[in-house]
């Protein structure tokens, strides 16, 4: 039986063989989804896939690519949203 603290599902089993031959179980944290595009829901690139514990704690330049809506919208997205805005 796994320690109590293991027995969330944020954590995931998985199976390391020993230098004497056995295999015992290890838990490891899950990592969390990739950050997807508000509009077309491709995985944005330059974002880090971290818990959001640990993306508090990150610089604002580590969290953010630094364009126009770097972040939330793709890069593709976020080039037509600009030319969405300029010719209104």
């Amino acid at each position: 039986m796994p320690q109590p603290r293991f027995r969330s599902t944020s954590y995931r089993k998985t199976q390391k063989r020993l230098p004497g031959g056995e295999t015992v179980d290890r838990y490891t944290r899950r990592k969390p989804q990739l950050v997807k595009c508000a509009k077309c829901g491709v995985s944005l690139k330059g974002i880090p896939r971290v818990m959001p514990l640990k993306m508090k704690k990150l610089g604002i330049s580590k969290k953010t690519v630094s364009r126009p809506f770097g972040g939330n919208l793709c890069s593709k997205c976020s080039r037509q949203a600009v030319k969405r805005a300029t010719r209104v």
